[in-house]
């Protein structure tokens, strides 16, 4: 029995981790909160990051600093597709009237939203004006 349990997991331990399955979302590399976007990422460390962050992912939701309100504007995740370089991630509609900076100026499309991994702790929003520098993470 031990034989065959270790043939069986051969091919999963000789596979290389990028090839392995997922266990949680596609855009699990995400989750976090990051600083730069609008400007370019001075501090990405300690307290003074995470008071200045830009953009907050998490599983469901992505919340981006407004700039004429304190609130984050927040955005429901309606589905995320892997990407060559990153995800696309699909915004679920919003009705009615929309607020001011409810997208990510991305293509006139305020519904989508292309994240470009540069790195491990650094991203881009191609084609989006309102986020012309890279992002970076802000870490602990």
């Amino acid at each position: 029995m031990r034989r065959r349990s270790l043939l069986l997991a051969a091919p999963a331990l000789a596979a290389p981790a990028t090839l392995r399955a997922q266990s949680g979302p596609p855009h699990e590399w995400l989750f976090g909160t990051w600083t730069g976007g609008i400007f370019p990422a001075v501090d990405t460390q300690g307290p003074g990051c995470f008071g200045n962050a830009v953009v907050i992912f998490t599983r469901d939701v992505i919340m981006r600093m407004a700039n004429l309100d304190i609130a984050y504007r927040q955005r429901l995740i309606e589905t995320v597709a892997v990407t060559n370089d990153g995800v696309e991630i699909r915004l679920v509609a919003q009705s009615g009237r929309v607020p001011p900076e409810s997208g990510f100026g991305c293509q006139n499309n305020p519904d989508l939203l292309r994240v470009v991994r540069r790195g491990d702790d650094e991203i881009a929003f191609p084609n989006c004006i309102e986020f012309p520098s890279v992002l970076r993470r802000c870490k602990t």
